[in-house]
């Protein structure tokens, strides 16, 4: 049986003055590299150790075991013994829920979303999404009975970059913030890959500004397509969200997407949004 190894405190790196709030006194960054650690779980994962824990950080290990440790021991990481490897605990799922708790647009969405996806049909997805850092993830989704259709539902995560959803986040942001998300991926792709990254999410934003909605043709995955639209609401109690729709690029042509499913998912955006400003 293996065990643990308490590291000492001596091995963990002062993290306050650390992160994307650097120089910010009243920013906490060791809560914020706690976080970060439960954020490296994704649906589709099993058990993590801390090697691969710190890898997807960027971490030194000792900091991760720290951290691991402190998590587990308030039960938001499970520790399983036999391999030495973590599993999300309950209590993550519990603020999750809050969460969609709180976002009580999905409720006037759902119906609307049920009837888009009626429309579109077999094997179609379409999604609500909100950001997390550099990605999109689904908080709401409807899809029409199929056994073929993206494996995605609430709590997958997309590119934020790359994904129709992402780009019209993007559309729908606000200069300041927009320039700020730009500048992190940028770093985060290189410079090398870095002009035809902008110059595909300023075609969606130009897409969204004349036409109320972007395409993605095979862009973030091959042979899927999709379309998708900002969601904003004046109320400030509620994130910025998008909408998208997508599915298998046989299914959903370009032509489709621009003269069928994109007029009537921004549509469905007006609608709802003008519900969220009430």
């Amino acid at each position: 049986m293996k065990k643990r190894v308490k590291q000492p405190v001596a091995d963990v790196p002062a993290l306050d003055d650390e992160g994307p709030f650097a120089g910010d006194r009243q920013f906490v960054g060791a809560l914020y590299r706690g976080l970060e650690i439960l954020r490296c779980f994704r649906p589709t994962d099993g058990p993590l150790g801390n090697q691969e824990l710190s890898q997807r950080c960027g971490l030194p290990k000792p900091t991760v075991s720290r951290l691991t440790y402190t998590l587990s021991k308030l039960g938001y990481l499970v520790y399983l013994e036999d391999s030495g490897k973590y599993r999300i605990g309950v209590p993550v799922l519990g603020l999750g829920y809050a969460c969609l708790g709180g976002l009580r647009i999905r409720d006037t969405a759902q119906p609307y979303m049920d009837e888009l996806a009626r429309h579109a049909g077999s094997g179609v997805l379409v999604g609500l999404g909100g950001r997390d850092d550099l990605s999109m993830i689904y908080v709401a989704c409807a899809r029409a009975s199929s056994v073929v259709s993206l494996q995605l539902d609430v709590g997958s995560r997309i590119s934020l970059a790359r994904s129709s959803m992402g780009r019209a986040y993007l559309a729908g942001a606000d200069e300041a913030e927009r320039t700020g998300l730009l500048q992190q991926i940028r770093a985060k792709v290189g410079e090398e890959h870095w002009p035809r990254q902008e110059e595909e999410i300023l075609r969606a934003i130009e897409q969204v500004r004349t036409q109320g909605f972007c395409t993605n043709i095979g862009e973030w995955q091959t042979e899927v397509n999709s379309v998708a639209v900002p969601l904003r609401t004046p109320r400030h109690e509620m994130p910025a969200l998008a909408f998208n729709c997508g599915g298998p690029a046989y299914l959903l042509s370009r032509e489709r997407l621009e003269q069928d499913l994109g007029p009537r998912l921004a549509e469905m955006a007006r609608k709802i949004q003008t519900f969220g400003s009430t």
